[in-house]
């Protein structure tokens, strides 16, 4: 293969020729780089996919995508799916600029669905493992729609559910019992915009960060609504969540029922709500796989022996 300019040569390999390496182990070929030319070896059929996936990689590069290493893993997912995926579709559908200049796009054929459904639908449940990435892009979703003025203010809340630890052991008070649940939400916001940024909306109340059981009793326009962790709900409380969308507004909910810490006994109410509201129109529901993991890749092999040992 022979590319067009030394500078998107560069980009393609990445540094250390990092980019080339990964292909090599992912599909079983050899990548040679002799400046603008890549010399590729090894089963035809493989060499055939490592060709149209560098041949597409470096469109995106051509294009200013900023390629990473975990572009590459993604992109690799996505054509040993489907060989004849156009991966502009997905990398170069921006969703959000952080304050870094890092375009947040999809990484794959289940997150760009889910990106989709949320732009059309006004109650949208995201479903799967852990980093799949359904509350960051909710969340890149919700600020992009801020910062356009489709909503008012964006409401971010999480039901405050121990995981092995009582919340009671807690230092503080009620307050500061709930923050370390709701840490991974401003950990996201913090991603996507400055400090100053975050801290002057979250002061303004245009950002609200909330336990779920502060939601009861108000109706919630002009809002992004997202309730993350939502595999932790009861009955109960999902249906008091649900019923809280005013006009104008959007909800995203998002869990892993592989990771549910309800005491034993108690239903998820994320469980219920997949039977009771499938076939409504409006709602839709998007579902993650281990194959969906953009985390680091062994994220993905933990994901894939706890499902397999419960087998």
């Amino acid at each position: 293969m022979e590319l067009v300019d030394n500078d998107g040569a560069r980009a393609l390999a990445g540094g250390r020729g990092e980019h080339l390496k990964l292909i090599e182990r992912r599909l079983g070929v050899h990548v040679g780089q002799r400046g603008t030319v890549l010399l590729l070896s090894g089963a035809p059929q493989s060499v055939a996919l490592a060709e149209k996936l560098l041949a597409q990689l470096h469109e995106l590069v051509q294009r200013k995508y900023p390629l990473g290493l975990e572009d590459v893993e993604q992109a690799v997912k996505v054509l040993q799916a489907d060989p004849q995926a156009d991966l502009k579709e997905i990398f170069l559908d921006t969703i959000f600029t952080t304050n870094s200049r890092r375009p947040v796009t999809p990484k794959g054929f289940a997150q760009k669905a889910y990106i989709e459904a949320i732009r059309k639908s006004d109650i949208v449940f995201g479903l799967g493992p852990a980093g799949t990435g359904k509350t960051y892009l909710a969340m890149a979703m919700a600020t992009a729609a801020l910062v356009e003025r489709r909503v008012k203010r964006i409401v971010l809340c999480r039901p405050a559910v121990e995981a092995g630890e009582k919340l009671g052991f807690l230092p503080g008070d009620l307050a500061e019992k709930v923050s370390p649940y709701l840490r991974p939400l401003y950990d996201a916001l913090h991603d996507l915009v400055d400090v100053d940024r975050a801290a002057d909306l979250l002061s303004r109340g245009v950002v609200e960060v909330a336990p779920l059981a502060f939601m009861r009793g108000r109706t919630l326009n002009d809002a992004f609504v997202i309730l993350d962790e939502a595999q932790n709900t009861t009955s109960e409380q999902m249906k008091m969540f649900l019923t809280r969308l005013g006009f104008g507004s959007k909800v995203v909910i998002t869990g892993d029922l592989t990771q549910i810490d309800l005491p034993t006994g108690r239903a998820s109410g994320l469980n219920e709500a997949r039977e009771i509201l499938a076939g409504i129109e409006g709602i839709v529901f998007c579902e993650f796989t281990d194959r969906d993991v953009v985390r680091h890749p062994l994220v993905q092999e933990v994901v894939r022996a706890y499902e397999a040992k419960k087998k």
